[in-house]
């Protein structure tokens, strides 16, 4: 995978197919330390009591900063094209279950 600027000082990313499939993911959990901020992204099944994390993602508590105001904007903008998002009420996640926010 190549990262490079060209003329202009645009970021030329490119996506790798594997990575562009996707991952789904249906939990988040959040941990964080003095320097960065850990999400874990996991897909819960119904009735199967163990699930795996699927991806982690490191960010630094700017990038985090950043990448909270750009979801809010992004849902902000669905909503207003499509209408509101419900969030249905989902029982509650066990305290114990993902890992601790030591960094």
């Amino acid at each position: 995978m190549e990262e490079n600027q060209n003329k202009e000082g645009q970021l030329n990313i490119q996506l790798d197919q594997d990575v562009a499939e996707g991952t789904y993911s249906n939990l988040a959990i959040i941990n964080h330390s003095v320097s960065e901020f850990i999400v874990d992204f996991i897909n819960i099944m119904p009735g199967v009591p163990k699930a795996k994390v699927k991806s982690r993602i490191i960010l630094t508590p700017q990038h985090a900063k950043r990448l909270t105001k750009a979801l809010a904007d992004n849902v902000r903008k669905f909503e207003k094209a499509h209408g509101e998002i419900k969030d249905y009420e989902q029982a509650p996640i066990p305290m114990n279950f993902g890992p601790t926010g030591q960094a």
